[in-house]
């Protein structure tokens, strides 16, 4: 679903944001990326989703190479193909819950009847029932709790049956118990959906979630670890790595 191969994004300056990068998600699987601040996270999520351009490499998104792709047909496959999901949220508070959710169809043109799968408000309210609110189809987003916020951003993410999900730190502003409900329904989406989760988190009780955790330092990727533990992670970020040698191929879930 998604495919990275020897990505480099070099800003002015000679500076690296991302260096030789290379790793495959495939539908069904959920990856946790970790670093800290500066090590080129944010980065990699950008150039998966589309919205920043690699110096050098290749993106791949359901086999589609982004870099071929003029700046309308990009923004198509990025409504069609990738859901994202930050910390946040960006929900309209003039707007519904059923609103917020349905926005993407009815931003690309989605007609009532006339949309594959669905009426965007039939698919809108598919979506809430798989996150577990079907009954909030007509709060506004203030009336939710933060936890059932970041619900209805996962919804709006799923929306368009787009079946790559990526979440940028989607818990850094949750309590505990409500970061463990929202990541439960992140883990849902890989095991029962299919969909291939990416997810960039600074915390290792989100990141044993997954079901691989790759480490960037200085825009390179240094570690993989395999369904960790907490405690496994936390010495994995505490510990001073050398950049790895170039593979031909990052790590393949």
């Amino acid at each position: 679903m998604l495919g990275l191969d020897r990505v480099s994004r070099e800003y002015r300056r000679g500076v690296r944001a991302l260096d030789d990068v290379s790793l495959h998600l495939p539908p069904g699987r959920f990856l946790a990326v970790m670093g800290r601040s500066g090590s080129g996270k944010s980065t990699m999520l950008a150039c998966a989703a589309g919205l920043d351009r690699p110096t050098s490499g290749t993106v791949r998104v359901g086999g589609t190479d982004l870099s071929g792709l003029k700046p309308e047909a990009l923004t198509r496959l990025r409504r069609d193909r990738v859901g994202f999901v930050s910390q946040d949220l960006n929900l309209l508070p003039a707007l519904t819950v059923l609103e917020n959710v349905a926005l993407p169809l009815l931003l690309a043109g989605a007609a009532p009847g006339a949309a594959p799968g669905g009426a965007p408000e039939e698919r809108a309210r598919r979506a809430l029932a798989a996150v577990g609110l079907p009954d909030r189809a007509d709060d506004r987003p203030a009336r939710l709790s933060g936890g059932q916020r970041q619900r209805v951003a996962v919804a709006r993410a799923l929306v368009t049956g787009a079946g790559l999900l990526l979440a940028d730190e989607p818990t850094g502003a949750l309590d505990p118990v409500t970061a463990h409900e929202v990541l439960a329904l992140l883990r849902h989406t890989a095991d029962t959906e299919g969909h291939a989760v990416l997810m960039v988190t600074h915390d290792p009780a989100a990141a044993r979630w997954a079901d691989q955790t790759v480490f960037l330092t200085d825009g390179r990727l240094t570690g993989c670890l395999e369904r960790p533990g907490e405690a496994e992670i936390r010495r994995e970020l505490g510990r001073e790595r050398t950049p790895a040698p170039v593979r031909e191929r990052g790590p393949v879930l």
